[in-house]
C-alpha cells in the first residue's frame, strides 16, 4: 500500500491519501482544502472508495460531508463517543475561521478491534482515547505504519484540555496500545513530521520509557 501526506487548512493537518495496487483509495482525515485533495486523487488516476476518520475535530473532518456527497463514498470512523464533536462542526468552523462545515453521520462507527478494508489491504482499528473520547488509530500491520491522528506527535503528545479530554487515558493509549506494536512502526501524526514508536519511546519528553521506569529494589 502506498500513501501521500497532504497538509491541509491553516492548521497544517496531515490528511493522508492511501491506495492499493489496483488504485483503490481512501482519504484519512479530510479536514479541508477539498479541491486540492481531489486534485491529488484524480492526478494519480485513483478511485476514491471511502473516507476514514481518526476523530471529530474540525481540522480533521470539516470537508467530510461535502466529499462524501460529491464522490458518493462511505465514511468510517471515528468511535461513537466523538459524535458530539461532529455535531458541533458548524460552530467549530466559525470559531476557528474555517469555511462552513456540515455535521454528518458516519456510515460506520468504529470500535476497538475492528478492521477497515482498502481493496486487498487491511487496516486494524485501535481505540485510543485521551485527546478525544472517540479517537481511533489505523494500523497497517503489513506495512508497519500507523495513522495516529492527534494522539502522538514527533516529540510531543495530543492536547487534553478540550471537552472530555483525559490526560491519563492519552498516556495509556500511547504506552499500552501504540508502543507495543513495535519500535519499528512508522507513524503519521495529525500534524508535523513522521516518526517511529521506537524514537518516541527513547526521546519523547512526555512518554519516553525512562519517565516510567521503576527503580530496582
Amino acid at each position: 500500500m502506498q500513501f501521500q501526506i497532504i497538509p491541509v487548512t491553516a492548521f497544517r493537518q496531515n490528511c493522508s491519501l492511501l491506495w492499493d495496487e489496483q488504485g483503490r483509495a481512501a482519504l484519512i482525515d479530510p479536514g479541508g482544502d477539498l479541491p486540492r485533495l481531489l486534485e491529488q486523487v484524480d492526478r494519480r488516476g485513483l478511485t476514491l472508495t471511502k473516507i476514514l476518520l481518526t476523530h471529530g475535530h474540525v481540522d480533521h473532518c470539516a470537508a467530510t460531508a461535502q466529499l462524501a456527497r460529491e464522490r458518493q463514498v462511505p465514511v468510517e470512523g471515528p468511535e461513537r463517543a466523538d459524535r458530539f464533536w461532529i455535531e458541533s462542526l458548524p460552530a467549530a468552523a466559525a470559531q476557528f475561521g474555517f469555511p462552513p462545515a456540515e455535521p454528518f453521520e458516519p456510515d460506520r462507527w468504529l470500535t476497538d478491534g475492528d478492521t477497515v478494508s482498502l481493496g486487498d489491504e487491511t487496516l486494524e482499528v485501535l481505540h485510543c482515547p485521551g485527546h478525544t473520547p472517540g479517537h481511533v488509530v489505523f494500523f497497517h500491520r503489513a506495512g508497519r505504519c500507523a495513522w495516529v491522528g492527534d494522539v502522538l506527535f514527533a516529540g510531543s503528545i495530543g492536547r487534553t484540555d478540550f471537552p472530555r479530554g483525559d490526560h491519563s487515558a492519552l498516556i495509556r493509549s500511547i504506552r499500552e496500545r501504540l508502543f507495543p506494536l513495535g519500535d519499528d512502526v512508522r507513524f503519521v501524526p495529525g500534524h508535523g513530521p513522521m516518526s517511529t514508536f521506537g524514537a518516541e519511546r527513547r526521546t519523547n519528553p512526555f512518554v519516553a520509557d525512562q519517565l516510567f521506569a521503576t527503580a530496582a529494589p
